[in-house]
């Protein structure tokens, strides 16, 4: 069974509702259609239903719940909440109405009021835009420090990782984390893989350096990054700095790292920054034709996932049903 597969029949186990706020996009009305048709989550989608029904009119969204902002029973509830929530920002209550008019900020809104358990966005957003309101409405998880974002990547015939699937953060929200953020990524990260994929991260903090064998500013961040998450998070098998050959490889990691417990191993790559995150993730997808889901939130509250402008149906099937699974664990 691959990844997604695993995924999907997790999400069937203990069926979640997803807000689809992109409701007048081709794309997103089809992965609806295939969502409700394998039944593995609820959907709500907003706007108006017969200009939604237009939309693809050949795929079977009538089991998908349509809500309209503005004639949905609890509005007035949500415009109170968010303008609580927002009032030492200057939020009143007509500046309230007038947000959550906004799609993306309404559906944030079904999670925190407990209508939806979480959002899948990014098809015609910007990242920043599909972010903004979970940031500031449903904000950091408790534990975390930080919002990051992981890609899960499920590389065919591949002997490294997981059988091929990997973790890789941050790829998609934090620019150039300092030594500290770089830390709390790698512990997230190895939460989300603990999550998604298997019971046994092995995080590989990723340099172009293995062991001291390159010294700069750039490696000295990662270095001080792997101590802080080891000294935070003891139980966690974690080691760094290590060049990406050191951490797949078993023969190269008998040389550049001997030793180490992740080195040979890894199956959760954290990048010294989104450049390297970016590039790394596109380049596997590309070149070596895996599946890429993501970038996938950590450190919210509850689950906003982003999707990128590029996606596919598959790719939107595939994010809601990582969605879904990451709201089974919340209470």
């Amino acid at each position: 069974m691959n990844f997604i597969a695993g995924i999907i029949d997790r999400a069937k186990a203990d069926k979640k509702t997803i807000v689809l706020p992109e409701s007048y996009e081709p794309r997103v009305i089809e992965a609806c259609a295939r969502i409700l048709q394998q039944g593995f989550a609820d959907i709500v989608l907003i706007g108006d239903r017969q200009k939604i029904q237009t939309v693809c009119p050949e795929w079977d969204i009538s089991k998908a719940r349509v809500v309209d902002p503005l004639t949905y029973p609890r509005f007035e509830e949500y415009v109170d909440m968010l303008s609580e929530l927002r009032k030492e920002k200057g939020m009143t209550p007509e500046m309230a109405r007038t947000t959550l008019a906004d799609p993306l900020y309404f559906g944030v809104m079904m999670i925190k009021m407990q209508d939806a358990d979480g959002m899948v966005a990014g098809a015609i957003n910007s990242t920043a835009n599909t972010l903004r309101p979970a940031l500031q409405i449903l904000k950091v998880a408790p534990g975390a420090k930080i919002v990051s974002s992981f890609m899960v990547m499920s590389v065919p015939d591949c002997e490294y990782g997981d059988c091929g699937t990997f973790v890789f953060s941050d790829c998609g929200i934090i620019e150039d984390p300092d030594a500290d953020q770089l830390s709390e990524i790698a512990l997230s990260a190895a939460q989300s893989y603990r999550q998604l994929v298997g019971d046994r991260p092995n995080v590989a903090m990723l340099s172009y350096s293995s062991y001291g064998s390159a010294k700069s500013p750039l490696t000295d961040k990662v270095v001080e990054a792997t101590k802080l998450a080891k000294a935070k998070a003891p139980d966690i098998n974690l080691d760094g700095e290590l060049q990406l050959d050191s951490a797949l490889d078993m023969a190269v990691a008998r040389s550049k790292a001997p030793g180490s417990q992740v080195a040979g191993r890894a199956n959760v790559l954290i990048f010294p920054n989104l450049d390297a995150g970016n590039i790394g993730y596109k380049l596997v997808q590309r070149l070596g034709k895996a599946e890429a889901y993501g970038p996938i939130t950590q450190g919210l509250a509850r689950p906003v996932n982003d999707l990128s402008r590029g996606c596919s149906v598959r790719d939107i099937v595939g994010v809601v049903a990582i969605t879904a699974v990451q709201a089974q664990g919340i209470g």
